[in-house]
């Protein structure tokens, strides 16, 4: 008995060292709430960071024997030092972001950012400037919906009116992409 007394002694030290917070977290409309457990510290023996959309919780639980004349037998409290860190999304507004201490729980309120969850409706619209199909932003009604569609679009109607005005296939007088010959059909 006095065996098995002594050997779950000596496990639990092993616990001394490796003190790890437990932690819940959610999210709520307005923001994300983070609550760990932190028995036994102090205040300003913890420290809250949040860099890089990362929000970091760390500090140090001490062992304290204050009365030497005390002989342990078990200790199945944890105690060292600690670090917990959470990857927040790129919503939250990292400059209002608070932490408050109360009871051995630490409360950290990490609030959205409401410009960057508030939906936004995004105007379309087609090319200025002379370009083929007028811009006049209405999609599918001869416009143009960007640099690559038009390219492509182009390359896919020229390539094989070309080929196929001067007889050859893959000869040496082909024109660049955009470019037409006379009597292509294409450009006259």
């Amino acid at each position: 008995m006095l065996d098995r007394f002594f050997n779950d002694s000596l496990a639990s030290q092993g616990r001394v060292a490796s003190f790890s917070p437990q932690v819940d977290a959610f999210e709520t409309e307005q923001g994300f709430e983070i609550e760990a457990s932190l028995p036994g510290l102090k205040r300003d023996e913890i420290k809250v960071d949040f860099q890089q959309g990362r929000l970091a919780i760390s500090g140090e639980r001490q062992f304290h024997n204050e009365r030497n004349e005390r002989q342990y037998h078990l200790v199945e409290n944890s105690y060292g030092s600690f670090y917990r860190a959470f990857d927040m999304p790129d919503t939250v507004d990292a400059n209002k972001i608070e932490a408050t201490f109360e009871d051995g729980v630490l409360h950290v309120h990490v609030p959205k950012d409401t410009q960057k969850t508030m939906r936004h409706q995004i105007e379309v619209r087609g090319k200025q400037g002379g370009q083929a199909g007028g811009g006049d932003g209405n999609v599918g009604k001869g416009s143009t919906s960007g640099k690559m569609s038009e390219r492509v679009g182009r390359n896919a109607t020229e390539v094989p009116v070309q080929e196929a005005s001067t007889g050859q296939r893959g000869g040496s007088q082909q024109n660049a992409p955009g470019t037409s010959r006379q009597g292509s059909g294409v450009g006259s």
